[in-house]
């Protein structure tokens, strides 16, 4: 199972590249990459077509970033005066 930016990273694929084989627009692409977006099984279909990789051998999860799950804990400790 992988991910799709491991995909792309492995096609060589930008994601105005991957947006350009689907009829997706490229800030909804950039949401599902960076994992802030849960596409639709419609959508789904059309990333697995343009990737070249079976559906359901796609992970498809929300992932978040641990920098951005420890900054909406604590905060921004730094001082930027």
């Amino acid at each position: 199972m992988k991910t799709v930016d491991l995909l792309m990273e492995e096609l060589k694929l930008s994601v105005d590249e991957l947006a350009g084989r689907t009829t997706l627009d490229a800030q909804r692409v950039a949401a599902i990459v960076d994992g802030r977006w849960l596409p639709s099984p419609a959508e789904r279909a059309l990333l697995a077509t343009a990737l070249n990789w079976p559906i359901d051998d796609i992970s498809w999860g929300h992932t978040m970033n641990p920098r951005n799950v420890r900054y909406h804990r604590f905060g921004l400790k730094e001082d930027f005066s």
